[in-house]
Protein backbone atom coordinates (compact mmCIF):
# COMPACT_ATOMS: atom_id res chain seq x y z
CA UNK A 1 0.00 0.00 0.00
CA UNK A 2 2.82 2.31 0.56
CA UNK A 3 4.47 1.77 -2.34
CA UNK A 4 1.48 2.16 -4.65
CA UNK A 5 1.17 5.66 -2.50
CA UNK A 6 4.96 6.54 -3.40
CA UNK A 7 3.94 5.54 -7.09
CA UNK A 8 1.58 7.84 -7.53
CA UNK A 9 3.12 10.83 -5.85
CA UNK A 10 6.05 10.42 -7.47
CA UNK A 11 8.36 9.72 -4.62
CA UNK A 12 11.55 8.29 -5.08
CA UNK A 13 13.30 7.86 -1.20
CA UNK A 14 13.68 4.38 -1.99
CA UNK A 15 15.83 1.59 -4.59
CA UNK A 16 12.66 0.40 -5.78
CA UNK A 17 10.39 3.88 -6.21
CA UNK A 18 13.74 5.69 -7.75
CA UNK A 19 14.44 2.56 -10.70
CA UNK A 20 10.46 3.16 -11.29
CA UNK A 21 10.63 6.78 -11.33
CA UNK A 22 13.86 6.90 -13.85
CA UNK A 23 12.59 4.64 -16.06
CA UNK A 24 10.80 4.92 -19.42
CA UNK A 25 9.83 0.84 -19.88
CA UNK A 26 6.85 0.09 -18.79
CA UNK A 27 6.09 -1.51 -15.27
CA UNK A 28 3.42 -4.11 -14.03
CA UNK A 29 2.65 -4.16 -10.27
CA UNK A 30 1.69 -7.22 -8.08
CA UNK A 31 0.30 -5.87 -4.77
CA UNK A 32 -0.45 -7.72 -1.90
CA UNK A 33 -1.66 -5.94 1.79
CA UNK A 34 -4.90 -6.66 4.05
CA UNK A 35 -8.05 -6.62 2.62
CA UNK A 36 -9.08 -3.69 4.19
CA UNK A 37 -5.89 -2.03 3.58
CA UNK A 38 -6.50 -3.12 -0.28
CA UNK A 39 -10.57 -1.97 -0.49
CA UNK A 40 -9.71 1.41 1.16
CA UNK A 41 -10.49 4.72 -0.73
CA UNK A 42 -6.91 5.93 -0.93
CA UNK A 43 -5.66 2.77 -2.08
CA UNK A 44 -7.88 2.19 -4.92
CA UNK A 45 -7.52 5.50 -6.44
CA UNK A 46 -3.84 5.24 -6.12
CA UNK A 47 -4.87 2.32 -8.43
CA UNK A 48 -7.03 3.58 -10.60
CA UNK A 49 -4.29 6.76 -11.46
CA UNK A 50 -1.42 4.59 -11.60
CA UNK A 51 -3.62 2.70 -14.22
CA UNK A 52 -4.53 5.93 -15.96
CA UNK A 53 -0.36 6.72 -16.22
CA UNK A 54 -0.32 3.51 -17.97
CA UNK A 55 1.16 0.89 -15.27
CA UNK A 56 -0.34 -2.86 -15.31
CA UNK A 57 -1.61 -4.32 -12.68
CA UNK A 58 -1.74 -7.92 -11.66
CA UNK A 59 -4.96 -7.91 -9.03
CA UNK A 60 -4.38 -9.52 -5.59
CA UNK A 61 -6.07 -12.78 -4.75
CA UNK A 62 -8.59 -13.82 -2.52
CA UNK A 63 -8.04 -15.75 0.51
CA UNK A 64 -6.63 -16.52 3.73
CA UNK A 65 -4.08 -13.58 4.44
CA UNK A 66 -0.77 -13.50 6.90
CA UNK A 67 -2.71 -11.43 9.60
CA UNK A 68 -5.58 -14.22 9.92
CA UNK A 69 -8.25 -12.33 7.94
CA UNK A 70 -9.65 -13.50 4.40
CA UNK A 71 -10.72 -11.74 1.13
CA UNK A 72 -9.13 -9.98 -1.48
CA UNK A 73 -5.38 -8.31 -0.77
CA UNK A 74 -3.71 -11.78 -0.67
CA UNK A 75 -0.42 -12.31 -2.77
CA UNK A 76 -1.08 -13.98 -6.29
CA UNK A 77 0.67 -17.85 -6.17
CA UNK A 78 4.25 -17.30 -7.47
CA UNK A 79 3.10 -19.08 -10.75
CA UNK A 80 0.03 -16.80 -11.36
CA UNK A 81 2.97 -13.94 -10.64
CA UNK A 82 5.33 -15.48 -12.87
CA UNK A 83 2.99 -16.16 -16.34
CA UNK A 84 1.87 -12.76 -15.92
CA UNK A 85 5.15 -11.30 -16.67
CA UNK A 86 6.08 -13.30 -18.81
CA UNK A 87 3.02 -12.42 -20.93
CA UNK A 88 3.61 -9.25 -20.30
CA UNK A 89 7.20 -9.16 -21.42
CA UNK A 90 6.42 -10.80 -24.29
CA UNK A 91 3.57 -8.09 -25.20
CA UNK A 92 5.71 -5.66 -24.50
CA UNK A 93 8.49 -6.75 -26.41
CA UNK A 94 6.41 -7.37 -29.45
CA UNK A 95 5.01 -3.72 -28.95
CA UNK A 96 8.58 -2.96 -29.07
CA UNK A 97 9.25 -5.12 -32.38
CA UNK A 98 6.51 -2.87 -34.22
CA UNK A 99 7.41 0.48 -32.79
CA UNK A 100 10.82 0.37 -34.47
CA UNK A 101 9.83 -0.75 -37.41
CA UNK A 102 7.13 1.86 -37.89
CA UNK A 103 9.51 4.36 -36.80
CA UNK A 104 12.15 3.36 -38.93
CA UNK A 105 10.15 3.31 -41.72
CA UNK A 106 8.39 6.78 -41.10
CA UNK A 107 11.13 9.04 -40.15
CA UNK A 108 13.00 9.73 -43.69
CA UNK A 109 9.58 10.49 -45.03
CA UNK A 110 8.49 12.83 -42.16
CA UNK A 111 11.82 15.04 -42.33
CA UNK A 112 11.06 18.77 -42.60
CA UNK A 113 7.33 18.17 -43.26
CA UNK A 114 5.34 20.67 -42.55
CA UNK A 115 2.40 19.17 -40.07
CA UNK A 116 -0.98 20.88 -39.03
CA UNK A 117 -2.61 19.28 -35.58
CA UNK A 118 -5.71 20.15 -33.58
CA UNK A 119 -6.31 18.54 -30.23
CA UNK A 120 -8.09 18.51 -26.99
CA UNK A 121 -11.86 19.76 -26.59
CA UNK A 122 -13.73 23.23 -27.61
CA UNK A 123 -15.24 24.73 -24.57
CA UNK A 124 -18.22 26.91 -25.52
CA UNK A 125 -19.52 29.24 -22.96
CA UNK A 126 -23.17 29.57 -21.69
CA UNK A 127 -21.81 32.17 -19.21
CA UNK A 128 -18.66 33.64 -17.51
CA UNK A 129 -18.04 30.64 -15.41
CA UNK A 130 -20.37 27.55 -17.29
CA UNK A 131 -19.36 25.94 -20.58
CA UNK A 132 -19.96 23.17 -22.82
CA UNK A 133 -17.23 20.91 -23.13
CA UNK A 134 -16.70 16.98 -23.58
CA UNK A 135 -13.83 14.12 -22.06
CA UNK A 136 -11.18 14.88 -24.22
CA UNK A 137 -7.67 14.65 -22.26
CA UNK A 138 -5.99 15.72 -25.69
CA UNK A 139 -3.23 13.42 -24.89
CA UNK A 140 -3.79 11.47 -28.78
CA UNK A 141 -3.24 14.71 -30.49
CA UNK A 142 -0.01 16.03 -28.12
CA UNK A 143 1.36 12.22 -28.60
CA UNK A 144 1.26 12.68 -32.62
CA UNK A 145 2.78 16.05 -32.06
CA UNK A 146 5.18 15.03 -29.88
CA UNK A 147 6.24 11.76 -31.91
CA UNK A 148 6.20 14.09 -35.38
CA UNK A 149 8.61 16.42 -34.35
CA UNK A 150 11.28 13.59 -33.45
CA UNK A 151 10.64 12.45 -36.59
CA UNK A 152 11.88 15.50 -38.02
CA UNK A 153 8.72 17.08 -38.57
CA UNK A 154 7.92 21.00 -38.22
CA UNK A 155 4.40 20.66 -36.55
CA UNK A 156 2.22 23.26 -35.05
CA UNK A 157 -0.36 22.08 -32.57
CA UNK A 158 -3.65 24.19 -32.38
CA UNK A 159 -5.01 22.99 -28.69
CA UNK A 160 -8.13 23.10 -26.96
CA UNK A 161 -8.08 23.77 -23.12
CA UNK A 162 -6.28 20.99 -21.87
CA UNK A 163 -3.43 20.77 -19.03
CA UNK A 164 -0.49 19.06 -20.91
CA UNK A 165 3.22 20.30 -21.46
CA UNK A 166 4.20 21.39 -24.88
CA UNK A 167 6.23 18.74 -26.55
CA UNK A 168 9.65 20.09 -27.45
CA UNK A 169 10.26 21.52 -30.78
CA UNK A 170 6.15 21.87 -31.09
CA UNK A 171 4.77 25.60 -31.91
CA UNK A 172 1.32 25.42 -29.63
CA UNK A 173 -1.14 28.17 -30.40
CA UNK A 174 -3.56 27.91 -27.34
CA UNK A 175 -7.65 28.16 -28.24
CA UNK A 176 -10.52 27.58 -26.12
CA UNK A 177 -13.65 27.66 -28.65
CA UNK A 178 -14.32 26.20 -31.73
CA UNK A 179 -14.53 29.28 -33.22
CA UNK A 180 -11.32 30.53 -32.21
CA UNK A 181 -10.08 26.74 -33.74
CA UNK A 182 -11.45 27.15 -37.13
CA UNK A 183 -9.82 31.19 -37.14
CA UNK A 184 -6.27 29.61 -37.02
CA UNK A 185 -6.94 26.81 -38.88
CA UNK A 186 -7.82 28.67 -41.77
CA UNK A 187 -4.98 31.04 -41.27
CA UNK A 188 -2.32 28.09 -41.22
CA UNK A 189 -3.82 25.36 -42.83
CA UNK A 190 -2.43 26.32 -46.86
CA UNK A 191 1.41 26.29 -45.11
CA UNK A 192 0.99 22.35 -43.77
CA UNK A 193 1.52 19.24 -46.06
CA UNK A 194 -0.26 16.93 -43.99
CA UNK A 195 -3.86 18.03 -41.55
CA UNK A 196 -4.59 15.77 -38.57
CA UNK A 197 -7.89 16.55 -37.00
CA UNK A 198 -7.33 15.22 -33.82
CA UNK A 199 -9.30 17.75 -31.21
CA UNK A 200 -12.83 16.75 -29.93
CA UNK A 201 -14.73 20.19 -31.42
CA UNK A 202 -17.94 20.65 -30.12
CA UNK A 203 -20.48 20.30 -32.69
CA UNK A 204 -22.54 23.09 -31.05
CA UNK A 205 -22.34 26.18 -29.37
CA UNK A 206 -24.39 28.42 -26.87
CA UNK A 207 -26.51 31.19 -29.78
CA UNK A 208 -26.26 34.18 -26.92
CA UNK A 209 -23.85 33.20 -24.27
CA UNK A 210 -24.71 35.52 -21.03
CA UNK A 211 -22.64 38.36 -19.56
CA UNK A 212 -23.02 37.54 -16.15
CA UNK A 213 -23.58 34.08 -14.15
CA UNK A 214 -26.98 33.10 -15.08
CA UNK A 215 -28.66 32.60 -11.35
CA UNK A 216 -31.10 29.90 -10.21
CA UNK A 217 -34.90 31.77 -9.96
CA UNK A 218 -37.10 30.94 -7.45
CA UNK A 219 -39.96 28.80 -8.92
CA UNK A 220 -37.90 27.96 -12.03
CA UNK A 221 -37.28 24.10 -12.63
CA UNK A 222 -36.21 24.33 -16.24
CA UNK A 223 -34.15 26.17 -18.75
CA UNK A 224 -33.68 25.92 -22.51
CA UNK A 225 -30.35 26.95 -23.94
CA UNK A 226 -30.34 27.48 -27.54
CA UNK A 227 -27.42 26.50 -29.57
CA UNK A 228 -26.30 26.91 -33.02
CA UNK A 229 -24.35 24.70 -35.09
CA UNK A 230 -20.23 25.36 -35.22
CA UNK A 231 -18.52 25.40 -38.34
CA UNK A 232 -17.07 21.85 -39.53
CA UNK A 233 -13.35 22.44 -39.59
CA UNK A 234 -11.98 19.19 -40.88
CA UNK A 235 -14.69 19.13 -43.70
CA UNK A 236 -13.82 23.08 -44.52
CA UNK A 237 -10.32 22.06 -45.40
CA UNK A 238 -11.15 19.42 -46.82
CA UNK A 239 -13.03 21.49 -49.15
CA UNK A 240 -10.17 23.40 -50.14
CA UNK A 241 -8.55 23.51 -53.65
CA UNK A 242 -4.87 23.90 -52.04
CA UNK A 243 -5.71 21.11 -48.99
CA UNK A 244 -3.01 19.34 -47.82
CA UNK A 245 -3.70 15.89 -46.62
CA UNK A 246 -6.55 15.39 -44.40
CA UNK A 247 -7.28 12.96 -41.59
CA UNK A 248 -9.94 12.80 -39.37
CA UNK A 249 -10.51 10.88 -36.36
CA UNK A 250 -14.14 8.98 -35.11
CA UNK A 251 -14.89 8.64 -31.91
CA UNK A 252 -17.62 6.98 -31.48
CA UNK A 253 -19.89 4.54 -28.79
CA UNK A 254 -21.23 1.95 -31.24
CA UNK A 255 -21.02 1.06 -35.07
CA UNK A 256 -17.60 2.69 -35.06
CA UNK A 257 -16.02 1.57 -38.33
CA UNK A 258 -19.23 2.19 -39.79
CA UNK A 259 -19.92 5.33 -39.05
CA UNK A 260 -15.73 6.31 -39.59
CA UNK A 261 -16.33 4.83 -43.36
CA UNK A 262 -19.46 7.13 -43.73
CA UNK A 263 -17.37 10.55 -42.16
CA UNK A 264 -14.62 9.67 -44.78
CA UNK A 265 -16.57 9.53 -47.39
CA UNK A 266 -19.15 12.52 -46.43
CA UNK A 267 -16.28 14.56 -45.58
CA UNK A 268 -13.97 13.71 -48.31
CA UNK A 269 -10.89 12.94 -46.10
CA UNK A 270 -7.70 11.38 -46.85
CA UNK A 271 -7.71 8.83 -44.51
CA UNK A 272 -9.50 8.72 -40.38
CA UNK A 273 -8.83 7.07 -37.54
CA UNK A 274 -11.55 5.28 -36.03
CA UNK A 275 -11.90 4.53 -32.32
CA UNK A 276 -14.36 3.58 -29.64
CA UNK A 277 -14.89 5.85 -26.29
CA UNK A 278 -16.81 5.37 -23.59
CA UNK A 279 -15.82 4.17 -19.91
CA UNK A 280 -12.52 3.41 -19.73
CA UNK A 281 -11.80 3.43 -22.91
CA UNK A 282 -10.54 6.43 -25.71
CA UNK A 283 -10.86 9.35 -23.67
CA UNK A 284 -8.73 10.41 -20.35
CA UNK A 285 -6.68 7.21 -21.17
CA UNK A 286 -3.09 6.67 -21.82
CA UNK A 287 -3.94 3.74 -24.25
CA UNK A 288 -5.96 3.88 -27.47
CA UNK A 289 -6.75 1.42 -30.26
CA UNK A 290 -6.84 2.80 -33.34
CA UNK A 291 -8.30 1.76 -36.48
CA UNK A 292 -6.63 3.55 -39.51
CA UNK A 293 -9.08 3.83 -42.89
CA UNK A 294 -8.54 4.95 -46.16
CA UNK A 295 -10.69 4.63 -49.42
CA UNK A 296 -8.96 1.19 -50.13
CA UNK A 297 -7.19 0.19 -47.00
CA UNK A 298 -8.21 -0.58 -43.31
CA UNK A 299 -5.75 -1.60 -40.29
CA UNK A 300 -6.57 -2.41 -36.96
CA UNK A 301 -4.13 -1.33 -34.43
CA UNK A 302 -3.83 -3.54 -31.20
CA UNK A 303 -4.21 -1.83 -27.87
CA UNK A 304 -1.07 0.41 -27.10
CA UNK A 305 -0.12 3.34 -25.50
CA UNK A 306 -1.15 6.64 -27.52
CA UNK A 307 2.92 7.42 -28.31
CA UNK A 308 2.67 3.71 -29.73
CA UNK A 309 -0.30 4.57 -31.88
CA UNK A 310 0.88 7.73 -33.17
CA UNK A 311 4.11 5.92 -34.45
CA UNK A 312 2.16 3.86 -35.83
CA UNK A 313 -0.45 6.52 -37.79
CA UNK A 314 2.32 8.23 -39.19
CA UNK A 315 4.06 5.59 -40.55
CA UNK A 316 0.96 4.63 -42.03
CA UNK A 317 0.46 8.29 -43.52
CA UNK A 318 4.11 7.73 -44.65
CA UNK A 319 3.23 5.05 -46.97
CA UNK A 320 0.21 7.39 -48.54
CA UNK A 321 3.15 9.28 -49.90
CA UNK A 322 1.16 12.05 -50.34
Amino acid sequence: AETLAKLRMGRADDLLTTLCLATDKPIMLAPAMNRLMWSNAATQDNVLVLKQRGFTLLEPAEGEQACGEVGAGRMPEPLAIFNAVVAFQTKFQEQQKQTDQAWSNAKSFWLGKKLLITAGPTFEDIDPVRFIGNRSSGKMGFAIADVATKLGAKVTLVAGPVQLATPVNVERINVRSALQMFDIVQTVYADADCFISAAAVADFRVAQPAEQKLKKQPGLDNMTLELVKNPDIVAWVSEQSDKPFVVGFAAETQNVIEYAKDKLKRKNLDMICANQVGEFQGFEQNDNALTLITETEEVVQSLSSKTQQAIALLSFIAKQSF
